[in-house]
């Protein structure tokens, strides 16, 4: 095991269209070999596009979209065998 001093989590920072770290971290996961531009592209024309489509604030639609899917209670993985 490294006996490295523990390296400290740098903090996500918010995209500059809505002011928000959850769009930031998604663009983070849509991302593919370092572009990050094109991720940003994908992810605000599909705002757009619920934005047309509902008539609703997109980034109100997508924070509840993820409370929906997060698990309430942290699971723990538990090794078998």
């Amino acid at each position: 095991m490294s006996r490295r001093r523990v390296v400290q989590r740098r903090p996500v920072p918010p995209d500059a269209q809505y002011n928000s770290r959850l769009v930031s971290m998604m663009v983070r996961r849509i991302m593919r070999h370092g572009k990050k531009s094109l991720a940003f592209n994908i992810v605000y024309d599909a705002f757009k596009t619920i934005e047309e489509r509902t008539d609703s604030d997109p980034l109100e639609l997508f924070e509840k979209a993820v409370r929906n899917v997060t698990p309430l209670v942290e699971v723990k993985a538990r090794r078998v065998g």
